[in-house]
């Protein structure tokens, strides 16, 4: 007879694909069963939209086959923690009439700036606005708006609990960020992030938004798509830098919007780092990324190609000054920005009418 301490040993050697720890110390494995010859147990996702799901049945198949026995028939059964935390979501974000998720499939593209850039713009038009910084991994609000050792407040409403977003240049602001310490790792277990992202989202009191900005951790594994499941009606945006292993990357960003249970629509392509302008010399373009690569994508996409940003020293001073350069009155910068929240706003108009009209 097998035991159960056996079978978690075995499944010790699994990692996660995304998380890239072991599937035991994550809390995935559950409800561990054993008869004679059979073995079952609960495989917990945050999502059941995972894309490798299959992957990891097949080596956990494998590792009990390899370390316990090759005569053990393997039942694994699929659950998601993620299921009642968008039923949740619904209700909490009643009062928000439009969610613009800021995605990118890798890494170093100015995703971060953009989402918060885009916010403020929108902020500075006139619109109710919040900004969600999802990046977990990375949060960057608390340095880009100057909020540094600041904690949410916490409020008592109908028996719940709620955080208070801090607002800042006229934008309402959540993040992960601001429960960690600068120089803490942030380290999540799998289902763990299920819970961080109900904090965010679901447990913050936004009351009315006419606009909530989402900045969407990198890449395109469990993590996105579990926000993307908490945040069903969003539009997405696609941010890509001209470089061709960046295209790549945001390609399969792109196609994770269309993957079943998703379906987020696509708003369109920022390209940023378009080219390098010497504040002296502001007609000069260098186009030191390539040329042209985030146009490209956006026609390939069938989706507009909503702004080409180009690399101007302002735009990261003024991230690391704690004040996104949209808030600035008048300068090159803040207007590229400024034509890009009012181009979302007439995409995310064009859309809304399309899908209510009769």
């Amino acid at each position: 007879m097998y035991s159960i301490e056996e079978i978690k040993q075995a499944l010790s050697f699994v990692n996660d694909p995304d998380l890239k720890k072991d599937l035991v110390s994550l809390n995935m494995i559950d409800n561990i069963q054993i008869k004679e010859n059979q073995v079952s147990f609960d495989l917990v996702l945050t999502t059941l939209a995972c894309p490798f799901k299959e992957n990891i049945k097949n080596d956990c198949i494998k590792a009990i086959h390899q370390h316990v026995s090759d005569n053990l028939l393997v039942e694994i059964n699929l659950k998601s923690s993620g299921v009642r935390i968008a039923q949740a979501a619904e209700q909490s974000i009643a009062k928000i009439k439009h969610i613009i998720a800021v995605a990118a499939g890798k890494g170093g593209v100015g995703k971060s700036t953009v989402a918060a850039n885009l916010a403020v713009a929108l902020a500075k038009a006139g619109a109710k606005t919040g900004l969600v910084d999802a990046d977990i991994y990375g949060p960057s609000v608390p340095i880009m708006f100057d909020l540094q050792n600041q904690t949410p407040l916490v409020e008592e409403k109908d028996g719940k609990q709620w955080m208070i977003p801090i607002e800042k240049y006229g934008v309402k602001l959540m993040s992960i960020g601001f429960f960690v310490k600068d120089n803490q790792a942030s380290v999540w277990r799998g289902p763990m992030i299920s819970n961080v992202m109900r904090q965010l989202i679901i447990d913050t009191a936004w009351d009315e938004l006419d606009y909530l900005v989402v900045d969407l951790p990198p890449g395109t594994g469990d993590i996105q798509l579990t926000l993307a499941q908490i945040i069903p009606h969003a539009m997405a945006i696609l941010v890509t830098t001209p470089q061709q292993v960046a295209l790549a990357d945001v390609r399969k960003a792109a196609s994770m919007f269309n993957h079943d249970g998703i379906n987020m629509p696509l708003l369109g392509v920022v390209e940023n780092m378009s080219y390098f302008t010497p504040a002296e010399l502001p007609d000069n373009k260098y186009y030191i990324f390539g040329k042209n690569g985030g146009k490209l994508l956006a026609d390939e996409l069938n989706a507009p190609l909503l702004a080409q940003i180009p690399i101007v020293q302002s735009i990261s001073e003024s991230g690391d000054k704690g004040c996104p350069v949209s808030y600035e009155t008048h300068s090159i910068s803040a207007d590229i920005f400024n034509l890009l929240a009012s181009k979302i706003v007439q995409e995310v108009a064009i859309r809304t009418y399309n899908n209510t009209k009769f």
